[in-house]
């Protein structure tokens, strides 16, 4: 059983593993993640094993991704999850690195202003992204 095949989160570190491949092999990974037993990287790409909320820094680091948008992964990933829950509820949304660079460009385009999103600045967000 695969309960979390289909995920981001599976996708994401399936990717990662096969980029770094030329770099890494998926032992050391494993290893700098602080999996005991080189099988987990195996499981967590399948989606045999959901990302162990604890585990989300140092896998971030030896997958090199930006730590707070593999957090929001394996929090999507827990749904259901008491400690996930709790952690949005006060925390809210992780926002990565590259979402805080663009929220300071928009608080400094605004001037602090505090801007409300209107229909005519969503269009020209997603219009950005050809959405």
């Amino acid at each position: 059983m695969l309960p979390y095949q289909n995920t981001p989160t599976a996708k994401l570190i399936a990717d990662r593993v096969r980029d770094l491949s030329h770099r890494k092999t998926q032992a050391e990974i494993a290893s700098e993640a602080g999996f005991a037993n080189a099988n987990m990287m195996s499981f967590l790409k399948t989606g045999r094993n959901k990302v162990p909320l604890d585990r989300v820094p140092s896998l971030a680091k030896a997958l090199e991704v930006d730590p707070a948008f593999l957090m929001r992964l394996a929090l999507d990933q827990s749904v259901g999850s008491t400690a996930a829950k709790a952690i949005t509820e006060i925390f809210g949304t992780p926002t990565t690195e590259n979402e805080r660079g663009w929220l300071t460009e928009l608080r400094d385009a605004s001037d602090n202003s505090d801007p409300r999103l209107a229909a005519r600045s969503r269009a020209a967000l997603r219009g950005i992204f050809g959405k």
